[in-house]
């Protein structure tokens, strides 16, 4: 049977957490020696954001780091290491995604290719995740396809927000159409309606993840991320994929402008966005770039978030490696 059929779902991401799983950052290929010291001080602020409202599980590769890591935080309060090996930080898309019935929490764990086969170097994260499964002693759900955390993003009521870039892919699942895909999303994780967006954002080696995009705040309510700037790349496919949005009755659309165009010291955009927060217990993590319109998407965020404190941390670097919070982050509801 599948976890649909034996009462299993994935909550949204507001719902209560028991913690959020990282996995502490060591790839030089991903963060080369010039930042990595400036990332692993966003790390600290991403735990010390979340560990007063939630545990914070890391995944940490020998005693050394985790003594090392220990040292730079304030307290230890509340965060569990793990001596899980891996090779980079991307929990959302190589992580399991946990589905829950009543009080009994469970994982799937799809097959993580390294964002169709980009990153040899990474593919052994696939295992991690399984790793993860084991440690927690959890039922596993293995659907046996290819999908990352980042590619979707649910309301916890049969919503699913995706993007045809990326699920319809032919790196991902060439034998698989978009009536199949929706099976299994409907099989595995409770997903009743699939909304189908177009294209992501500009600098994205992911294929168009929707977490930089659209995000769901509220059962019935989207943040769509929009480009106020005509020349910008980003501002057809944004505007498409608003447009697209609003037009499905029973949802609110917010907007919320782009933080505009953030390049790497070589002069190559990156991936910045502010859809790439992440909805913890008592915070939402927001990633801010030092441009104009942070302000403005911390006001946007708190306005849908009243009940949690809005933190803006600054991802200048983090995005560097081409992901955000919301990708070095994965949710793993409570038990209760």
């Amino acid at each position: 049977m599948t976890p649909f059929e034996l009462g299993f779902r994935m909550p949204a991401e507001w719902d209560r957490h028991e913690s959020t799983w990282l996995s502490w950052p060591k790839d030089p290929l991903t963060f080369p020696e010039d930042i990595i010291a400036r990332v692993e001080e966003t790390y600290i602020e991403i735990i010390s954001a979340l560990q007063g409202g939630e545990k914070v599980d890391l995944l940490v590769n020998d005693p050394e780091t985790e003594d090392r890591v220990a040292s730079m935080l304030s307290s230890r309060s509340n965060v569990r290491f793990h001596k899980i090996k891996s090779q980079d930080v991307w929990m959302r898309d190589y992580g399991p995604i946990f589905v829950k019935k009543n009080v009994e929490l469970a994982a799937t764990k799809w097959i993580f290719n390294a964002w169709g086969g980009k990153y040899d170097e990474l593919l052994n994260d696939n295992e991690t995740g399984m790793e993860i499964c084991k440690s927690l002693g959890v039922r596993v759900f293995e659907p046996g396809i290819v999908l990352e955390g980042g590619s979707i993003d649910l309301n916890g009521s049969g919503r699913c927000l995706t993007t045809e870039q990326c699920l319809l892919n032919k790196n991902r699942n060439p034998s698989l159409n978009k009536a199949q895909i929706e099976k299994y999303l409907h099989d595995y994780l409770g997903v009743t309606r699939v909304i189908w967006l177009g294209e992501g954002i500009a600098g994205d080696d992911t294929d168009g993840h929707v977490d930089d995009i659209s995000r769901f705040v509220g059962p019935e309510t989207v943040i769509s991320m929009v480009e106020d700037d005509e020349s910008d790349e980003n501002y057809k496919p944004l505007m498409k994929n608003y447009n697209a949005l609003r037009e499905i009755m029973s949802l609110e659309i917010i907007p919320l402008k782009m933080p505009g165009k953030i390049l790497d010291k070589e002069g190559e955009r990156l991936p910045a966005s502010y859809g790439n927060f992440y909805i913890g217990n008592n915070a939402v993590l927001v990633p801010v770039f030092g441009t104009r319109n942070d302000g403005a998407a911390l006001s946007v965020l708190s306005e849908s978030f009243p009940r949690r404190k809005v933190v803006g941390i600054n991802c200048k670097d983090l995005v560097y490696g081409f992901g955000g919070i919301h990708c070095v982050t994965q949710q793993m509801p409570t038990r209760n």
